[in-house]
């Protein structure tokens, strides 16, 4: 079989033209923004649908108006998933300068991540079936829970008829969306795609379900400081929900319409931990390929990595395995931040959300701190930012995600 240099493809970049984004830190890219390198703990809550579970509490999207954002006659039909998707790639579209009344819709792509689907809908629906028969079953269940349906809402929001698809690769489900999407431009399908990942799933039986395993944190007395990527006193992640989009065009075209280029997706790798069903790979075999890849699609070395965006989740197995897997391939000179600590985990709308952060923090020469490192995990031996955020030049980062099934995804970024 020929080894992977041999069939390696030229360096490819993606253009990052637009971003929009929802999440437990507020509506909108500059709240999230704000919210992050403020760092001024998790933005997590007591939330009402999750009384009387084990875990009461999550980090969901404060003040989100469906109606205002979405519209009245359409939001009432829409999973809430659906709705962030909605909300995120609207802003995402405004901020690149593309007018989707004049655009050729059949060039223009969608790719969301988006792990569990209409969660929230398929509870609620259940308890009317048992409750009140099936007769009073809403008729928009199906479209409502399926997990596709955030891709092909916002593709009737915006006129784009190219490829529509999905991707569920749990909580990586994000960056594989990203990284698909960047694919699509590189073959000549597409030249525009929308991408990113949603996710709205903070109720009592995903809540209890994570809560079971062990995954979430307890700390049900001090939320603010209940997700603490890591710190040597993590105890789980915080469940969360949120939303964020980029919209992607190869740069020539971007540079051609004049358009502003935040950053470029300028490598992706993706790869199977083949080894648990919930738990990584101790040391990280299954992650280092995807990373590996990731550089070598980009044409870049280990030591021209800056800036990692971990995925971070604040459970004690995933950080430990990161921080083996970033020290022993990128050694120990890039910042590492994880957003976690504040806007908790969002499955499979994290990736997404940590891509748009790490594009901000190029475009910005900024890397946000990690909330609530208080005590360094003394076996994960990193330059983690905490405290508060640094400056200085980003020119390459990466942004890792893993998930359950040991589905690992690495987007590289490379400032504008």
């Amino acid at each position: 079989m020929p080894g992977v240099d041999s069939l390696r493809s030229a360096p490819f970049d993606a253009a990052v033209t637009g971003i929009g984004m929802v999440t437990a830190g507020g509506v909108g890219t500059a709240a999230t923004w704000d919210r992050v390198c403020e760092a001024a703990g998790t933005a997590a809550r007591e939330v009402p649908g999750l009384a009387g579970m084990p875990v009461s509490f999550g980090c969901v999207v404060p003040d989100f108006d469906a109606d205002a954002l979405v519209g009245r006659r359409k939001a009432w039909r829409l999973d809430r998933s659906n709705q962030l998707a909605i909300a995120a790639a609207t802003e995402a579209v405004a901020d690149s300068g593309l007018d989707p009344a004049s655009w050729d819709g059949a060039r223009v792509g969608v790719v969301l991540g988006c792990g569990l689907g209409g969660a929230g809908s398929w509870e609620k629906q259940y308890d009317v079936l048992r409750d009140t028969g099936p007769l009073k079953v809403s008729p928009t269940l199906i479209p409502m829970l399926v997990p596709n349906m955030s891709a092909g809402y916002v593709a009737m929001e915006i006129g784009a008829r190219g490829p529509n698809l999905v991707t569920s690769t749990a909580c990586a489900s994000g960056s594989t969306a990203v990284g698909i999407a960047r694919e699509l431009l590189r073959s000549g399908a597409c030249d525009v795609v929308i991408t990113g990942g949603t996710e709205s799933c903070v109720v009592p039986s995903i809540s209890t379900g994570f809560s079971q395993m062990g995954a979430l944190s307890e700390r049900r007395d001090d939320t603010a400081r209940a997700s603490r990527p890591f710190d040597a006193g993590r105890d789980g992640f915080v469940l969360g929900e949120g939303a964020a989009v980029l919209v992607l065009e190869r740069h020539a075209d971007a540079q051609a319409r004049g358009a502003r280029v935040r950053a470029r997706v300028s490598g992706y790798g993706a790869s199977a931990d083949a080894y648990n069903a919930t738990a990584p790979d101790p040391e990280g075999t299954g992650a280092e390929l995807a990373l590996r890849a990731a550089l070598l699609d980009a044409g870049l070395a280990p030591g021209d990595i800056d800036h990692v965006n971990a995925h971070g989740t604040s459970t004690p197995l995933n950080d430990r395995m990161e921080g083996r897997l970033i020290r022993r391939v990128l050694g120990d000179r890039p910042s590492v931040t994880s957003v976690k600590g504040v806007l908790g985990h969002s499955l499979g709308a994290a990736g997404a959300i940590e891509a748009a952060v790490t594009v901000l923090a190029m475009e910005q020469s900024f890397v946000p701190p990690t909330a609530n490192l208080d005590s360094p995990d003394p076996e994960i031996d990193l330059d983690v930012v905490a405290g508060a955020g640094r400056e200085g030049e980003v020119r390459a980062a990466v942004s890792n995600s893993f998930g359950f099934g040991g589905q690992n995804a690495v987007l590289l970024f490379t400032a504008a």
